[in-house]
């Protein structure tokens, strides 16, 4: 339904994930029974999960760890990781910057000169562990270093954006064809972001194995401000996904919806799910882990952009191990930690066995989700009120 914003402008309403509940089906099941699976190109893959790639969140170690755990770590190839042989005492340097000179310095520090054989390092050793190893270029450089890492060992490349379209226009360089790009490539592709119908249709018709989707709803990103630009996650994700129905009607191939932040818990995430994605990646849930490179810290891939940052870098309390965020076990009831477990239950509890058949559920607009019965926990800062 259209809203009036004025005589000459009308807009759709849009909905995020605190607007929105699961609603149960006629059966329940066991929480074993579920399978969380998905598949990305012949990779089968445990988790429903993707870790951003952001330095603070995710690095070699990192990556092989979660890796082990089930999911996929992306790495940022055109961060630190990629600039720096000694990356970790460079987080560490950033981790105790001053908030008032943080992005300052963080602009000086990526602005060292990318190093091609150290990134093809950097997968080599992710490689080497066993894992399937995945790591993000941007458009723009892509197709200069995308040989040699594809050469170390690539698994998965994700080609990454605040926003990624099918039709970049531009009258000063030669803009990548994300179709022919991908055709030549010869692994799975992941390309992103989008939050809308069209662009995500058109990101599919590029070969790509899937589509990140989301602009700006993530904790230290500050896009929807600088911009103005943005979706909320629900709708985009359900937008996303209904041109996956239109893209498979067309070619028969199935392309993932990848719902890309934004979620805090692991209801947020049953909800990006049940609004059609088939996996999620997340950023500051994981900088919570006591493994997190960025010791507690954390910022996007615009945050250091050298004339428009788009990011902040924000703190946060590294309060366990990698496995109690994903896995568990939770020793804290806000929903924070064991967030596949969380999954599975919330599944169970709705009645659906795999990603695909909850994809189907219902879904309601409840916008006193967040806060019917609630008071007490409001007043003490406890449980949905932290």
């Amino acid at each position: 339904m259209e809203i009036e914003i004025g005589r000459g402008k009308k807009a759709r309403r849009a909905y995020g994930f605190d607007d929105i509940a699961i609603v149960p089906s006629r059966r329940t099941r066991d929480a074993e029974d579920v399978d969380i699976g998905w598949k990305l190109g012949p990779y089968l893959i445990e988790l429903p999960l993707m870790a951003s790639a952001m330095d603070g969140v995710v690095s070699p170690a990192t990556a092989i760890q979660i890796g082990r755990l089930g999911g996929l770590g992306v790495l940022n190839l055109e961060g630190l990781w990629g600039r720096y042989d000694n990356a970790d005492e460079i987080l560490e340097e950033i981790a105790g910057l001053a908030p008032e000179v943080a992005t300052k310095r963080m602009q000086e520090l990526y602005g060292a000169p990318l190093d091609i054989a150290l990134m093809a390092k950097r997968v080599k050793e992710i490689k080497d562990a066993g894992v399937i190893t995945a790591a993000s270029l941007t458009p723009q450089r892509v197709r200069d270093h995308y040989e040699a890492i594809v050469a170390a060992g690539l698994d998965v490349l994700v080609i990454q954006g605040t926003v990624v379209s099918a039709e970049h226009v531009s009258r000063s360089v030669e803009p990548l064809n994300l179709k022919e790009f991908i055709a030549s490539v010869g692994i799975p592709c992941v390309v992103g972001g989008c939050a809308s119908y069209q662009t995500a249709l058109h990101l599919m018709r590029t070969g790509a194995a899937g589509v990140l989707v989301g602009v700006g709803p993530g904790a230290a990103c500050t896009t929807r401000g600088v911009l103005g630009v943005g979706v909320p996650q629900a709708t985009a994700i359900a937008d996303a996904a209904a041109a996956r129905v239109q893209h498979l009607l067309e070619t028969g191939q199935y392309v993932n919806v990848i719902a890309d932040g934004g979620m805090r818990t692991g209801g947020d995430i049953a909800k990006a799910i049940a609004c059609g994605a088939d996996s999620v990646m997340i950023g500051s849930p994981l900088a919570r882990a006591h493994e997190a490179p960025g010791r507690g810290t954390h910022w996007g891939m615009a945050t250091f952009h050298p004339t428009l940052p788009r990011g902040a870098r924000v703190r946060t309390q590294q309060v366990a191990t990698l496995e109690e965020v994903l896995l568990g076990p939770a020793n804290e009831n806000d929903g924070t930690l064991n967030l596949m477990g969380a999954l599975r239950t919330s599944m169970a509890t709705t009645g659906y066995e795999t990603i695909h058949e909850f994809q189907k559920a219902e879904i309601m607009v409840a916008p006193s989700l967040q806060t019917e019965g609630k008071k007490l926990q409001r007043e003490q800062g406890i449980g949905m009120a932290r």
